[in-house]
């Protein structure tokens, strides 16, 4: 019931990916107008799935996990790519959604307002004045949204890590939660520091320490996929034009992370996130 339930809010989940669709989700999207059809085939739904809420440092946020990769991919392409059948990297497992219009909050708005105006004669003038208002202030109508898919976390098989993989498949879920709420609190309490790599970096390590209780510089390379100082494909690419500057610049941050993260070991994971985040500056 998960997909439904968003659907009910986020009504252009009902428009199928690709051909000429992207003109549907701009009319439901941007106009506000209700999907051709109700069909929620195209997804293939789990038990799996699941929504939860998530308290921050920045506030919280909601967290959806979608059991089956192809509604990840589904998911994406109409929430993030507008209805473009683009591609996702397999090594891509998770994505946070900021600024997701909720036209739900609009009519609720809506409703209150005209209600309180009774049986104005004006009534439509004013709700044009109030929506203008109300609209000029994103909290009041966009949400963020964090997706998170289930499997290897950077699609890095278990027998790397020497786990089984039914262990594995738990922390990837619980790197991936962690990871995207980092990306949510940065975003949030830094919006002037915007570094896709750097980004990267942070949200890895505040996962990596969350799941397995410290954070491990040798694993934050393995997810990126550097060995050493040589890059040997992985989800780097995906941020930057990776060259052996980059490759050998991103190794030693990370090895400075663990030298902070060992420092304060009574640190939460959002704690470091933040202790992360000021050393931006110094490190990057």
């Amino acid at each position: 019931m998960v997909i439904e339930t968003l659907a009910d809010t986020y009504r252009q989940l009902f428009v199928v990916p690709g051909g000429g669709a992207k003109e549907k989700y701009l009319d439901i999207v941007q106009r506000g107008l209700e999907p051709d059809s109700r069909d929620l085939s195209h997804f293939i739904t789990s038990d799996e799935d699941s929504i939860t809420y998530e308290e921050t440092p920045a506030g919280k946020v909601s967290v959806i996990t979608l059991g089956r990769r192809e509604d990840f991919v589904t998911f994406l392409r109409i929430m993030a790519y507008r209805c473009e059948m683009v591609d996702i990297p397999d090594t891509q497992g998770a994505s946070i959604l900021d600024g997701v219009i909720n036209w739900r909050k609009i009519e609720r708005h809506k409703i209150k307002f005209l209600e309180s105006l009774g049986n104005k004669e004006d009534a439509v003038k004013a709700w044009k004045e109030e929506f203008g208002r109300f609209t000029s202030d994103r909290r009041n109508f966009k949400d963020t949204l964090i997706i998170l898919s289930i499997g290897p976390y950077s699609a890095v098989p278990a027998a790397k890590l020497e786990l089984s993989d039914k262990e594995w498949t738990a922390l990837s879920s619980k790197i991936r939660k962690y990871h995207e709420c980092t990306h949510f609190i940065c975003r949030k309490l830094y919006p002037e520091k915007k570094d896709a790599v750097w980004d990267e970096l942070v949200a890895d390590a505040v996962g990596i320490a969350a799941a397995f209780g410290k954070y491990d510089p040798d694993m934050g390379k393995l997810f990126l996929g550097i060995e050493g100082d040589t890059y040997t494909g992985g989800r780097l690419e995906n941020y930057s034009d990776v060259d052996v500057r980059l490759t050998q610049k991103v190794s030693g941050v990370l090895d400075s992370f663990s030298s902070i993260a060992a420092e304060h070991p009574e640190a939460d994971p959002y704690e470091l996130a933040i202790m992360l985040e000021e050393k931006m500056e110094t490190l990057w």
